[in-house]
């Protein structure tokens, strides 16, 4: 095999492939590779209605892919790794609390497995070296014979142009070693990876990651504010997360828990 199919072969993501690297939790989902979308999470959220299990969309290229708080998430052909998972819990939306933790977890932890030294930022996002090399969307919708189905987007920068963050007006990460993986190896991992804790906060709750997300906490004991709409609503030391997915802050006037929303956390440089 010469240079150029080895690289090839690392870039060709396909359902069965995947599928055979699936185990026990991964077999759970059903697959399916596209070669371009706009939204994996768009297009699952539109078929929840007719999904009689859960299903991993990956897709090759997306368009219009989002993030939290309607923003857009930027893509570049061939660098990144996008995908959705639809899974349904028996349980109300109302007592999945800590979920898109409880994801960044599970990401996190196969990341750090293959080598990537990652940490977490409340409340979704996945950080290398300071700089955002991941995103997670959560979205749910009540499903027709009871319970929640859970839409979980992951976008993972594998390997994506300097442009890029002049595009986009923030700092970013990649993973070039993750770019020369198989791709289907990789995606294989994080199905399974997420199968496997969906399903145990299924049974546990946010209880069996709560430990787990502290420890990764990018910003544990670091001067924290927190934004609205680009204005700062609360300022403290992050001091982790508590049961209930909230960021715990040591604030001037005591404990503050703060929920996710559509709030944002950043340093404190102390403007």
């Amino acid at each position: 095999m010469n240079a150029s199919q080895n690289l090839k072969s690392t870039r060709d993501l396909n359902a069965v492939d995947i599928e055979m690297r699936r185990d026990a939790f991964g077999m759970l989902a059903d697959v399916e590779v596209v070669p371009e979308t706009g939204s994996t999470n768009a297009d699952l959220m539109a078929r929840l209605c007719d999904l009689q299990q859960a299903l991993l969309r990956v897709a090759i290229h997306q368009t219009a892919g989002r993030g939290r708080a309607g923003r857009s998430w930027h893509t570049v052909r061939g660098g990144m790794l996008t995908f959705s998972l639809a899974w349904r819990f028996p349980q109300a939306a109302h007592t999945l609390m800590g979920l898109p933790l409880a994801v960044g977890v599970a990401v996190a932890e196969v990341l750090n497995g293959l080598g990537v030294a990652v940490q977490l930022k409340w409340p979704n996002d996945i950080l290398r070296g300071g700089k955002k090399l991941a995103g997670i969307l959560i979205e749910t919708a009540a499903a027709k014979d009871g319970g929640t189905w859970v839409v979980a987007g992951v976008g993972l920068n594998l390997q994506v142009p300097d442009r890029l963050e002049s595009e986009i007006g923030r700092a970013v990460a990649d993973a070039p070693w993750l770019a020369q993986m198989d791709r289907n190896a990789l995606m294989a991992q994080l199905l399974n990876a997420l199968a496997r804790a969906l399903d145990q906060f299924q049974r546990q709750g946010f209880a069996a990651f709560l430990p787990r997300w502290n420890a990764l906490h990018a910003y544990a004991g670091q001067a924290v504010v927190i934004l609205d709409h680009g204005q700062i609503v609360q300022r403290g030391i992050a001091l982790g997360v508590d049961l209930a997915g909230c960021l715990v802050l040591q604030t001037a006037h005591g404990q503050a828990s703060v929920l996710a929303g559509d709030v944002s956390l950043r340093p404190d440089d102390g403007a």
